[in-house]
């Protein structure tokens, strides 16, 4: 899963008005809650970029293979306590769950950690369904290049870089 940084106050305002709307959890000041949210998410973020930092740091110091790129990331995420890639969404709504339970803003959580979850995860999978949309963009104005080339790799990465620029992502 990727979080985008522009994505993230729509995201922690769905999931107030979600888990409010459901009498899930009783605030008297949801805009609170949504900003305990946020800084979870923007915690992640950054975490998730000191470790794209250090893993490439480290793949330059070691002269590893670019394709041990993966496991370099996931050693240093898991040093830094930190989960990626796939793991991502399990870690986030643990984070959360936590921050509701000892948010000042939170008056009350009715229901059990499990359900808070599966209240949330759906508005994250509308966000994953956000990055698939801009896969398919980005493909669709690359298919004149040969996937797997150079070529195709930088700009592939241009063109994700300006839809993502234009979507405000």
């Amino acid at each position: 899963m990727r979080l985008y940084k522009g994505r993230i106050p729509p995201i922690a305002s769905a999931i107030v008005k979600a888990l409010v709307a459901n009498n899930d959890i009783e605030t008297q000041s949801p805009k609170q809650v949504e900003h305990d949210i946020e800084a979870v998410l923007k915690t992640y973020l950054e975490a998730e970029r000191q470790v794209n930092e250090e893993a490439r740091d480290l793949m330059q110091s070691r002269k590893l293979a670019p394709h041990e790129l993966g496991r370099i990331k996931r050693l240093v995420a898991e040093r830094k306590g930190i989960a990626i890639g796939d793991d991502t969404l399990d870690y986030l709504l643990d984070q959360i769950v936590a921050v509701l339970m000892y948010s000042e803003a939170v008056e009350e959580v009715f229901v059990e950690d499990v359900d808070l979850r599966r209240r949330m995860a759906p508005i994250f999978k509308q966000e994953m369904a956000v990055e698939e949309q801009l896969e398919r963009e980005t493909r669709a104005q690359l298919g004149h290049v040969q996937e797997g080339t150079r070529t195709w790799e930088v700009e592939y990465r241009r063109v994700m870089e300006e839809i993502r620029r234009r979507k405000g992502l």
